[in-house]
């Protein structure tokens, strides 16, 4: 009898609250679409070199879309974009991991007033970031493996350079601004329709974003490994 009342008093599960808004997960697109405004209002002349600086160095350290939204909030496409997510990326409905920003968050080079380079043989994940204040960063990838059909770098020097180095038979396509600096993307078509896609975004202030072939280097992708 006591048994039948426990079973009987026991309270019935609470739903799951769905996450808030501020609290969903930033996607690569979400923080590329943040970095995409920041770059805007540098070349509109809303932010200076400094100010801009700070704020791509925190995009592409955000994990929530709540931290996100204070670096663009005060400019007007902000306004209308902070916490619109991206829609094809899937949400959770339920509170997020607390863990990092995820194993397909990328790989960050960063340079302050120093250096930093990626090369040799090494796996390319689906995307690189690259930061150079008053430094340089040097990403190779003419020996390395890709793991992906695209690879996207978004590189950004204020008063420093970043350099690309790519394979001679890979797709490399780039968009970005230089501010009283270079941005030079050298395009490339690959014969190959397989072949690993590379694209360029970024910006380059007083100072210079490159990417070009490597002459005699051809590289390898590797698939379901």
């Amino acid at each position: 009898m006591d048994e039948k009342r426990s079973l009987e008093k026991q309270p019935e599960p609470r739903p799951e609250r769905p996450v808030a808004e501020a609290d969903v997960r930033a996607s690569d697109a979400d923080r590329d679409r943040i970095a995409e405004i920041l770059r805007e209002a540098l070349a509109e002349g809303r932010l200076d070199t400094e100010e801009h600086a700070e704020r791509i160095d925190a995009v592409y350290r955000a994990k929530t879309m709540g931290e996100l939204a204070p670096l663009v909030r005060d400019l007007p496409a902000g306004r209308r974009e902070a916490l619109r997510p991206d829609p094809t990326t899937p949400r959770p409905a339920s509170a997020p991991s607390p863990h990092g920003y995820g194993a397909h968050g990328g790989e960050n080079l960063v340079a302050v007033f120093s250096s930093a380079s990626r090369k040799g043989r090494w796996r390319v994940g689906g995307r690189l970031n690259a930061f150079a204040l008053f430094g340089s960063v040097e990403i190779d990838l003419s020996e390395a493996l890709f793991d992906h059909r695209q690879v996207v770098v978004n590189a950004t020097s204020v008063f420093g350079s970043v350099e690309i180095k790519v394979p001679e038979n890979v797709t490399l396509h780039g968009s970005g601004t230089g501010v009283l600096g270079s941005y030079e993307v050298k395009s490339l078509e690959s014969d190959d329709p397989e072949a690993p896609m590379i694209v360029v975004r970024g910006a380059a202030v007083l100072g210079s974003v490159e990417a070009k072939p490597k002459r005699g280097k051809r590289g390898k992708r590797l698939r379901g490994r």
